[in-house]
């Protein structure tokens, strides 16, 4: 073969060395293999419209846009999480199934004897996601206008004061636990079937306190119809900054907060929990998503890793089983 012959293959070879050798541009999906090649779900173990819901939604918009793979969300509610936690768990480990959990994965295994499933043994953690701050609140016509005033009316009254929750073992009953274990005081358990029903009995006074989350709280507060006394957690809320911090009024130990993250069934090959993880974050970090959750009373958390998240829910499944089991408290 003539070298004029063999030109035109050679110029192919080098161009295709180009193509092999050309960087990635930094906007377009680096995939693990070929996933993903098609659709993805994430389960949620809690009704349309909960924070949880609107995580999954904002985080599989993002992975729907990167991949060209849709990601549908599936809410299962029911049972304190226990129906959609326990997909998750059975679900195949291949990263077609994700799962958008909160502390109520933990708590319905604390709370049921035998337990479901195992809350951190089925699943590994891909990235947390978002934290919601919790609020003290109480009803307009007591006497204590803010925390500090609070503490001392609490403290002074003992045993006699009572607060809601959404139900025995619920993380608004864990959360009153752990704030009067850190008063010093008893106080008189009161579970409600819903929301509303507890902040109709709070603004009567017929309720001293209860502490839900800030998005749930959010609404009754701005109405005067409930009154924010403190944010669980060491700094002030952006959404509402009058309001002090639990650490403000010297009761740290108080703080408690409501996370969400994205898990996989545990077995999901590691390359592919990293990608989703990268692919994640980088979602996170942007600020119209951070100006979102914001205005939801949350807050993103792009750092961290796959293992670190996974370090927090094994320390956040150690704590509330010291608070169940010290409250000694038992399910219904």
């Amino acid at each position: 073969m003539s070298s004029f012959a063999a030109a035109p293959r050679i110029v192919w070879l080098l161009a295709l060395c180009v193509l092999v050798a050309a960087p990635v541009r930094a906007d377009q999906p680096e995939f693990v293999g070929d996933y993903p090649v098609k659709p993805i779900r994430m389960i949620v173990a809690s009704s349309a419209g909960t924070a949880s819901d609107l995580f999954a939604r904002t985080v599989g918009d993002e992975l729907s846009a990167r991949y060209g793979k849709r990601v549908i969300i599936e809410n299962r509610p029911g049972a304190g999480g226990l129906i959609g936690n326990l997909q998750v768990s059975k679900a195949n480990a291949d990263g077609y199934t994700l799962g958008m959990v909160d502390v109520t994965r933990i708590i319905t295994e604390l709370m049921r004897d035998p337990p479901p499933y195992h809350a951190l043994g089925d699943i590994i953690g891909v990235t947390h996601v978002a934290s919601i701050t919790n609020v003290l609140v109480s009803s307009p016509q007591m006497l204590p206008r803010n925390a500090t005033e609070f503490v001392s009316y609490a403290r002074a009254r003992g045993g006699e004061l009572n607060y809601a929750s959404l139900g025995i073992g619920s993380a608004s009953h864990l959360a009153a636990e752990l704030f009067t274990r850190a008063l010093g005081i008893d106080a008189v358990h009161v579970p409600y079937r819903s929301l509303q029903d507890s902040f109709i009995e709070i603004a009567l006074g017929r309720v001293h306190f209860a502490i839900y989350t800030l998005p749930a709280v959010l609404g009754p507060v701005r109405e005067g119809r409930i009154r924010a006394l403190a944010v669980m957690a060491s700094q002030r809320s952006m959404v509402l900054p009058s309001v002090a911090s639990i650490a403000e009024v010297g009761l740290p130990e108080a703080q408690v907060d409501t996370w969400s993250g994205v898990v996989a069934p545990r077995g999901t090959p590691r390359r592919v929990i990293e990608q989703l993880h990268g692919d994640i974050v980088r979602g996170l970090r942007k600020a119209g998503l951070r100006d979102l959750f914001l205005r939801q009373g949350a807050e993103s958390t792009p750092e961290g890793t796959p293992d670190g998240f996974t370090r927090m829910m094994q320390d956040e499944y150690a704590r509330y089983a010291a608070i169940i089991r010290d409250g000694g408290i038992k399910p219904e």
